[in-house]
Order: structure tokens, then sequence, then C-alpha cells
């Protein structure tokens, strides 16, 4: 589990003493253990979720955008803001592009396996182009030299100002539609939702549990990986991107089994706003992040994933996101990525 059992990751092999070779396995048992810490607290966080948007009385699909969204996003927040204070701007970059392209090809892929992913609710025509938005806006921001004729490229702190920026404009627009749907006439409720505090306690719990657990995989991944001499750059957009995006996919795919369609795709797009518009701005705000050699074949990936899921709207019926053929389609593309990924050496 690299840096939390101690160990260093580059020694970790075939000829590694002992000692070590039992930290790995120990570490293969904290991996089993983080998946089931994802498995409970997804269910406790889906319940408490909905259960709060039953006594705000918004949309489920309000409550995924932002509370879940956020919630789910903290792995990517805490694992960026490390990397970038300890210098390892790569991770910190490579983790949010690589989180953003893996949550809408694999985690949304595999949500729709379980449920055709059909949302009732017209929010999501907003804040799917915005998810499109921010992607298209880093692309724009990091490229220096092309745009610019700088040396390098890389955000800035004033691509971060920028980032920020757009992301209160965006809470600004959640804050006015959760306060309009208050607003409106609330149905009788025959089944009324357990009280405040048994509500905030299953989202506490949730969120614990789910960053417990991706910790557990994320390190013992990238322990693995580092061990097998694989770059930082293809670390952060592959391992640390899967391991962070982990509650999200259990998030969603609770919630898709649930029926809570809603949910499950409002935590994704939330996450991918906040991944950009936050976490981006605030990393960048506090140490500019270069871009890797190469890295614009990364970024148009997570453009060509907005690009696709926006397309996705349009075919079929109204407010469908996702359907099972197209889910399908989206897991085989993230596979051809890894594979081309790692073929051109991270």
């Amino acid at each position: 589990m690299g840096r939390w059992l101690g160990v260093d990751p580059r020694r970790v092999g075939a000829g590694a003493p002992a000692c070590e070779r039992e930290t790995m396995l120990l570490a293969v048992v904290w991996l089993v253990l983080g998946f089931a810490l994802l498995v409970g607290g997804a269910e406790w966080l889906v319940g408490g979720a909905s259960a709060i948007a039953r006594r705000l009385r918004v949309s489920e699909l309000l409550v995924g955008l932002t509370v879940v969204a956020f919630g789910t996003s903290t792995p990517e927040l805490g694992v960026s803001l490390s990397a970038a204070l300890r210098g390892s701007t790569d991770i910190a970059i490579a983790n949010v592009l690589g989180s953003n392209t893996l949550n809408v090809l694999v985690i949304l892929g595999i949500a729709s396996l379980i449920h055709p992913l059909t949302v009732a609710h017209g929010t999501v025509w907003k804040e799917i182009p915005l998810s499109l938005l921010a992607a298209v806006l880093v692309g724009v921001l990091a490229n220096d030299v092309w745009l610019e004729g700088r040396s390098a490229d890389a955000l800035t702190r004033i691509d971060g100002l920028v980032l920020l920026s757009l992301f209160a404009v965006f809470l600004y627009s959640m804050v006015n539609l959760a306060l309009l749907e208050r607003s409106r006439e609330p149905a009788a409720d025959l089944n009324p939702p357990p009280p405040w505090l048994v509500n905030a306690g299953k989202v506490a719990l949730g969120l614990a549990a789910l960053t417990l657990g991706a910790r557990g995989v994320v390190d013992g991944a990238t322990t693995v990986a580092r061990g097998l001499g694989v770059s930082e750059w293809a670390i952060g957009l592959t391992i640390v991107a899967l391991g962070t995006s982990l509650p999200e996919l259990a998030t969603s795919a609770m919630a898709a089994r649930r029926g809570k369609i809603d949910l499950a795709v409002g935590n994704v797009v939330g996450s991918n706003i906040f991944n950009v518009l936050f976490i981006l701005g605030l990393t960048a705000l506090i140490r500019p992040l270069p871009l890797a050699p190469g890295a614009n074949v990364d970024v148009g990936i997570t453009i060509l994933a907005s690009v696709l899921l926006f397309l996705f709207m349009f075919l079929g019926r109204p407010f469908r996101v996702m359907d099972r053929r197209e889910g399908l389609a989206s897991l085989a593309l993230y596979a051809v990525y890894v594979v081309v990924l790692f073929a051109r050496g991270g």
C-alpha cells in the first residue's frame, strides 16, 4: 500500500525481500476490504441522499449533482492537492483528466448495463453541456504553446481563477434551482423518510467508507504499478483515476440497481464539473500545473467522452442519457484507450 504501509514502491518486485512480499499480500487483503467498504458505503450514501432529497423537497438529480457528487469527488480533491504540494504535478492533473474520462465511459457505461439511463428531469440538459464546456475550457487554457507561443503548456494561477469563477456560477445556479423546487407544492408522502440525524449519519458513514475503501485500492494498485516501472502520468490517468473514481462507481452502480437513475447520472455529471472547475482550479491556484508531453491526446479523450455523452442525449427518447448498447460501446472505447496509452509508454 505504498506510502501508507511504509514500503518503497520502487523496491517491490520479484526480487523483493520476503517482508515486502508479505506487505504485498497485505495490500491484496486491503484491496478486498476496500471493495467491501465501497459497496457498503455506496448503500448508505444512496439511501441517505435519497432521503435527504425527500426531506428538502428537491429532486434526486439535484442532490446527485451537488451533495453526492461533491462527496464522492473528495478522493480526487485529496489526491490532486497532495500531489501538487509534493511537486507531483503529473499525477495532480492526470488524476482529474483520467477520472472524468472514466466517469463517463466506464461508470455510466456500467450503470447503463444495470439499468438504461433515462432521467425524468430536464436539469441534466443544462449540466451535461456544462461538463463538456469545462473539459473544452481545460484544453484551451492548457495549450499555451499552440495558442500563445509560450515555451511550455501549463494550467497557471490565472487559469485556476477562471475555472473557480465558472464553478461559482454553477453553485449559484444549483442554489436557485433548489429554491425553485422547494417553492413547488409538496406532494403527500405516504412513507416519510427517517429523521435528519439518521439521514446525515448514513451519508457521513457512506462517504467515510467510500473514501477509506478507495484509498486502500488506489494505494495498493499504485504500489504495484510503480514496481513495474509505469510512468506517473499513466498511473494518474488510469490507476489513481480508477481508485479515486471508485466512490462514483459504487454509488452510481448501486443507485442504478435500486432504480434511482437521476441520482446515478447526477453523481457522475456533478462529479465531472466539480473535478475540473473546483479541483483543477484550486490546485492550479496553489501551484501551476505543467502538462506532460503528449498530454493533449489525453485532454482530447476527456473532451471526446463528454462529447459522446452530449450526443447520446439527442439519440432516441427525450431525457435518455445512455442505453445498454451505448454503454457497451463506451466500455469498449475506454479499453482501447488504455491499451493505446500503455502502448505509447504512458
